[in-house]
């Protein structure tokens, strides 16, 4: 077996586990019990993010290789690293499909389908890893992105740490996100010639459904944090 598979295993029963201990541990707030999965995805994923997700950018201190070909030069630690996050968005993938409704939860579905497959070719071909790293960088976001639901699920919407946390989301969102996928766009289209086309086509794919999605929510975030 494959040690990236064991690692994506691990990292699923990690996460797994860790889900059912904050469900017992943590109970929802009233205002949260009718999703009871926004519950724990609130509580749970701003402290497993720096963690798994947020090391992507002292990889590439560490290996300034990986910054000069992301496609064949990878360190044990980056693979892994690449490997955990496929078993956390395979756990959440399922996490949604036994807790949320499809009708709620499909853009998240399609979105975790996307990146699992992507991901997963970095980690059984051991190739693209670097290229699966800067791609982690849009989980920075994800920290206030969630921290933004937690306080929501609070009721703390007019307090000034929901419009500090509105103010950094949005910047992060801007960085982390939108600019971090135009930069992916942008480097597999120079970078044709490097990357087979099986490879090449699913890449294109993966940015054509990630970069709408993201604009959709970015707007979807300033109606609500900043045109009410």
């Amino acid at each position: 077996v494959s040690p990236g598979l064991l690692v994506v295993a691990g990292s699923f029963a990690a996460f797994r586990l860790l889900n059912r201990g904050l469900e017992r541990l943590v109970p929802p707030p009233p205002s949260a019990r009718r999703n009871r999965w926004n519950t724990r995805k609130g509580i749970g994923e701003p402290g497993a993010l720096p963690s798994i997700h947020n090391p992507s950018p002292h990889r590439f201190y560490l290996h300034p290789g990986l910054s000069e070909d992301l496609v064949g030069t990878h360190a044990p630690g980056a693979h892994s690293l690449v490997a955990m996050s496929v078993g956390y968005f395979l756990e959440d993938f399922v996490d949604m499909l036994c807790h949320q409704k499809l009708h709620q939860s499909w853009e998240l579905l399609f979105h975790h389908s996307v990146v699992i497959v992507c991901f997963g070719i970095a980690v059984l071909l051991h190739q693209y890893v670097g290229f699966a790293l800067v791609a982690l960088l849009v989980e920075i976001n994800s920290i206030f992105l969630h921290l933004r639901q937690i306080l929501l699920m609070a009721n703390l919407v007019h307090t000034t740490c929901y419009r500090l946390n509105s103010i950094i989301n949005l910047g992060t969102y801007v960085v982390f996100r939108i600019a971090t996928l135009a930069w992916m766009t942008r480097w597999l289209f120079l970078n044709r010639e490097k990357v087979p086309l099986a490879t090449y086509a699913v890449g294109t794919v993966g940015m054509a459904i990630m970069t709408p999605m993201n604009i959709i929510l970015f707007y979807r975030l300033l109606r609500s944090d900043c045109f009410k």
